[in-house]
């Protein structure tokens, strides 16, 4: 299979690059050869899309599957794919489950409502440029796309740092804040996962809409946690705290406690969404033990979390161990 791919040197296109190669697909890479490097054997392509003839690279190319992660203005993703509409078999777009319309209520499938978006537009927030993003694929490329919802995605390679956040504080031991219950549900997807899956859909030319993540409840808050102590062989004693209380403390969920978002918060519908259909379509998901131990491997091994590659850095991730202690203390 003759695979491009839109970026290729971020978390979710570089593990589809890796899957790829594993695979022994022809790769080619299309990105501005600013970030990142690409396995022995891939074809780079170099050219900003969103200048002037910033697709002027993909001329003459002809590809089997095309898999762009594109979370910048539609119209971009739309020029993108009017370039490429004769020379790709199969477009898959990665989306968001962000572009759901009401993010509070649990059980969001494929025909759940979305943003209001544009796929000729410029600029707007980031549920409404994923959400013109995939209009402007599906305007295009017709059932010769395939849209993949992607939730909270995991694994080695993560350049936001929830996970990696969460192996650093438990390294150094202690004490640590844990948002309860510790039976809370969570929904994610490994990045390995994601990626093998795209590609094999891509190859058997699905041509549909895709929530893209693990099934739900795949873990809880308390086995995750746990599984971080096991893997960093950490003398850490987990305090788990009822939500009530961090609340008032002003701790943030998502941000402040990654990964953690509790029972009626507006967005916990995005970690309890209805897979159904991925899952008929073939999408497996390992462990939760695989997935903790295999990225505090790669943690260890790079140091620190990587620069997200040719995007804007996101705010910080993480409590300020001040604030951590003082809720520790009352």
């Amino acid at each position: 299979m003759r695979l491009l791919v839109l970026g290729g040197t971020g978390f979710v296109g570089g593990a589809t690059v890796t899957e790829a190669v594993r695979r022994g697909w022809s790769v080619t890479v299309f990105n501005r050869g600013l970030h990142g490097a690409v396995p022995s054997g891939v074809h780079r392509l170099r050219g900003d899309r969103t200048a002037p003839d910033g697709l002027a690279a993909l001329a003459g190319g002809e590809w089997d599957v095309a898999v762009d992660t594109w979370d910048g203005a539609p119209r971009v993703a739309r020029d993108a794919a009017r370039a490429l509409v004769d020379a790709v078999g199969h477009y898959v777009y990665v989306s968001s489950g962000s572009v759901y319309a009401d993010q509070a209520t649990t059980g969001l499938h494929e025909e759940s409502p979305v943003v209001d978006a544009d796929p000729g537009s410029v600029d707007g927030d980031y549920p409404q440029l994923k959400a013109g993003a995939e209009r402007a694929v599906r305007e295009v490329f017709g059932q010769r796309a395939l849209v993949a919802r992607a939730g909270l995605i995991l694994g080695p390679g993560e350049d936001i740092g929830r996970l990696p956040w969460w192996l650093r504080r438990i390294e150094r031991a202690g004490d640590v804040l844990a948002p309860g219950p510790a039976d809370l549900p969570v929904q994610y997807v490994d990045v390995r996962d994601l990626a093998g899956w795209l590609l094999a859909a891509g190859a058997r030319r699905l041509g549909d809409t895709f929530n893209a993540i693990g099934r739900p409840a795949q873990t809880t808050m308390g086995e995750l946690l746990g599984v971080c102590v096991a893997a960093t062989g950490a003398d850490a004693r987990l305090r788990w705290t009822d939500p009530a209380s961090l609340l008032a403390a002003g701790v943030q969920p998502w941000s402040d406690l990654p990964i953690w978002m509790p029972r009626g918060h507006p967005h916990r519908g995005l970690l309890e969404q209805d897979v159904t259909r991925a899952l008929t379509a073939g999408l497996t998901c390992r462990s939760v033990t695989e997935t903790v131990e295999d990225t505090w491997r790669w943690l260890r091994e790079v140091g620190a979390v990587p620069p997200r590659a040719g995007r804007p850095q996101r705010s910080s991730i993480g409590l300020d161990p001040t604030v951590e202690a003082a809720v520790l203390a009352a």
